[in-house]
């Protein structure tokens, strides 16, 4: 990975980069609440934020990826991944065990890389997106 990368929590001035990023998922004041209770994470460019991951709790205990991107022209350089490692580092830290994830069932792409970074499936949801698709889960033990 490139040196220029930096990983880190997502502070109040990213507010505008992150409603960018899931502007269709969430409302701005859970954005603001995320931010607040570091539940985003952003990787940097020479200080230009070019990736974004957002963290949920399902049941408020269990680590769930609820979005993770990568701006155009900055994939496939181990950004996504960097990104992982400064969570699963986080997660031990506070001490969970597990990370779980998804894609949807007619993304091979997203499918591929979560198991390359070592997520296996675990399971799915059918018809539970837009235009009845399915959702393939993943979990990874940390």
């Amino acid at each position: 990975m490139n040196q220029k990368i930096k990983i880190r929590f997502a502070e109040s001035n990213d507010f505008d980069f992150c409603i960018k990023m899931d502007y269709k998922h969430v409302k701005k004041a859970l954005i603001k609440r995320h931010i607040e209770d570091k539940m985003i994470i952003l990787a940097e460019f020479d200080g230009k934020p070019v990736g974004y991951l957002r963290i949920e709790y399902l049941w408020l205990i269990i680590p769930y990826i609820g979005l993770i991107f990568v701006v155009d022209g900055y994939r496939k350089q181990g950004i996504g991944t960097a990104m992982i490692h400064f969570l699963e580092d986080y997660l031990i830290k506070n001490g969970h065990k597990v990370l779980y994830s998804s894609s949807q069932v007619n993304e091979p792409e997203p499918q591929a890389w979560h198991r390359k970074v070592g997520f296996k499936e675990c399971g799915y949801i059918t018809g539970i997106n837009e235009g009845d698709i399915g959702e393939v889960f993943f979990s990874k033990f940390l």
